[in-house]
């Protein structure tokens, strides 16, 4: 069993090394740091310490999702998973446990798990099991998600969606591959947050980027019922909800109830 941990960057400043320095203090010890860098200026490459487990890849990419691309092709790891720059694993024994649920659940092609918000102080809780209206709702956290490396001997992340790759792969491996992804019961990683997709500027094609992908693999109808239980059940502001510190743990708490 082993993993290729992959961060891609671009001029990532301290955000890089500490995500990095966090990786190389896990307990398992089988897996490889894959680091896809777009020719960064910032020195930030030269702060990694040199580490057999570190491999390295500095070249010219057309945005996060080709370059999440080439780093899988550069991967040798059974499984992967993308760690970006600020984010980390959440203790020291992810990968272990990891390896041990694979053994005991081999085959389940993608793997799961929880995440820690930074910004609302709070873990994330993910259903035990991924349905259709999950998947019309959200994928969980891609930092927290480990895919088996072969999903992208046919195709990988289609780099025309600049915000939801991620969510077209995951709903393409749900409904045209019929992958059921297996829950792994322990929180993954840190996440940051803040990134691209979550700027407002970005907010509108986020929206379409979805709609486009539901549309494309749920079909038109199937896609409308479940927006229309999102509105009836007030999604947008249980996501506010959700991201606000003062109010997660209590709504974090309902979500675990649900969810088990």
């Amino acid at each position: 069993m082993t993993f290729s941990v992959i961060t891609v960057c671009f001029n990532a400043g301290d955000k890089l090394k500490n995500t990095i320095d966090n990786i190389l203090a896990q307990s398992f010890d089988d897996y490889e740091i894959v680091i896809k860098d777009g020719l960064s200026s910032d020195g930030s490459l030269s702060a990694v310490k040199e580490n057999e487990k570190i491999k390295i890849y500095s070249e010219k990419d057309a945005g996060i999702y080709d370059a999440m691309n080439r780093a899988v092709s550069y991967a040798c790891g059974d499984y992967v998973i993308f760690m970006n720059c600020g984010d980390s694993f959440y203790d020291e024994k992810v990968l272990e446990k990891t390896a041990e649920f694979i053994k005991e659940n081999p085959d389940k092609k993608i793997y799961y798990g929880d995440a820690y918000f930074c910004n609302a102080k709070e873990i994330i809780s993910q259903p035990k099991e991924i349905t259709e209206s999950i998947c019309y709702r959200h994928m969980p956290n891609h930092q927290s998600c480990f895919f088996d490396r072969h999903l992208w001997d046919d195709d990988g992340f289609d780099t025309k969606y600049r915000i939801r790759a991620d969510y077209d792969f995951f709903l393409r491996s749900y409904f045209q591959k019929n992958i059921r992804p297996a829950y792994l019961g322990i929180t993954v990683a840190s996440y940051e947050g803040g990134g691209y997709s979550e700027s407002k500027e970005n907010r509108e094609r986020d929206r379409a980027e979805h709609r486009e992908i539901v549309v494309r693999y749920m079909g038109e109808k199937k896609a409308n019922h479940y927006r229309r239980i999102m509105r009836l059940t007030l999604q947008p502001l249980r996501t506010w909800i959700a991201q606000k510190s003062i109010f997660a743990g209590a709504y974090n708490s309902i979500k675990k109830s649900i969810y088990r």
